[in-house]
This record gives structure tokens, sequence and C-alpha cells, in this order.
């Protein structure tokens, strides 16, 4: 009896198990703790590598004084405006698909602010760094969007101010060929309606109610004049 009850436990046990595997048909996966909702289990998707290049930290001012193809009057120029700080925006991105990143040197004037040259270095195979871009007019600034250059420059008029410029070039860049060609171009024009002005709008003035049309008033009849008879009689 004790074998047959140990046979017939062993019977339960299995019929159980089977049952269990049987639900879902995803195996013990569904099952998870006793008491607990069945838990999902979720693979986690793999994520590129080696797509980002490096960011390597340069001396921009450096690159700016080596480099010949710097304009003269901007090398020059190239001076801390304050203690030793110099007037120069530095980037970093992916544009060329070089090995390491992308480098855009913004340089400015230290009495306004203004951008005075644009430059983009590209890192070789030896670490050194290549000019591939170069643009030196007036107010320009060049940022990296989702891997284009994209070069902004004001726009001025003969009686501009500096704080007022008439429009803007907005001019997107693309690598291809081993160098920047023009894929995009917006020209802006700034209204001048609103110079001058504090920023508040007009206090716009309650609507007039429509005045209700007055009711038509009856022509009235002019008395009947005298008859010559009674006229003489007066």
């Amino acid at each position: 009896m004790a074998a047959g009850g140990t046979a017939l436990a062993g019977l339960v046990a299995f019929g159980l198990f089977g049952v269990g595997c049987s639900t879902g048909g995803t195996g013990t996966r569904d099952e998870g703790p006793a008491g607990s909702q069945p838990v999902a289990q979720i693979t986690p998707r793999a994520t590129p590598s080696g797509t980002t290049p490096p960011v390597r930290r340069v001396d921009a001012v450096r690159l700016l004084k080596d480099d010949p193809k710097v304009g003269e009057q901007v090398r020059d120029g190239l001076k801390p405006c304050a203690g030793k700080a110099y007037p120069i925006d530095t980037s970093y991105g992916s544009m060329t698909g070089g090995r390491a990143a992308d480098v855009v040197v913004n340089v400015m004037s230290c009495a306004d602010s203004v951008g005075v040259g644009t430059y983009v270095y590209r890192a070789d195979g030896d670490g050194a760094y290549k000019n591939v871009f170069a643009a030196e007019v007036p107010a320009v600034y060049g940022t990296i969007d989702r891997g284009d250059l994209v070069v902004t420059i004001q726009v001025y008029g003969s009686k501009d101010p500096l704080a007022y410029p008439s429009g803007s070039e907005v001019v997107t860049y693309r690598w291809a060929s081993d160098r920047f060609t023009e894929h995009d171009r917006v020209h802006n024009d700034f209204s001048r309606a609103v110079e001058g002005t504090d920023g508040e709008l007009p206090v716009q003035s309650e609507p007039m109610q429509p005045v209700e049309p007055m009711e038509p008033v009856e022509p009235v009849e002019p008395a009947p004049s005298d008859t010559p008879a009674e006229q003489s009689r007066n």
C-alpha cells in the first residue's frame, strides 16, 4: 500500500506539471512565483556601437593661429577680451564621418559679440585637424544640426543699426565627396513695424452694441384749409 500510494502521488504530480506546461503554449515563462501575475520577459534591443565618433577637446586658439586659411585680419584680432578669455565658441559633432568628432569654431568681436568667422576642422588619421570649411563675413555664425552644418549670416542695409539687421541668410551644408556642399538656403526679411515699441499691445476697445432701428413714424396729414365762405365770415 505504501508503494502504491507513492506511485499515485507521483502520477498526480506529473499530471499537474503537464497541465501547467500546456497553458498558453509558452512553457514556464507564464508561471512566475505563486500568487503573482505572469511576468512578460522582454529581450533588450541591442544598441549600435561605434557609430558616434569620440570627442577630442582641441585648443581652438592654436588651431586658428596655425591655420593658413584663416584671414590675417582675423588672426591679428584674435586676442583675449577680458583676462584670458578669447571671443571663441567651439562645438563638437559628427558631420564628415571622421574618426573623431568634427570641430566648429566661431570667432566673434569683443566689442559687440558679432561673428567675424566660422571654421570647421576635421580630424585625419594622424590625429591632426584639417580646415574643411571657412566663412569670413560680418555677422556669421555656424552650428551643427543633426549632422549638417548650418551657417547663419545677418543681412544689414546701409542704414541698419547693429541691433536691427534687415534680414538673414540661413544656409545648410552637407558633407559629400570630401567637401561641404550647399544643401538648402532660407532668406528671412525682418519686419520694422514694431521698432521702437515697448512690446505692449494696444488695448482693444469694447465692441459697440448694435443700435436697434426705430419704429417708422406715420406721416401726419395736414389740416384742411378754411373755405372761402368761412374766410369771409372771419
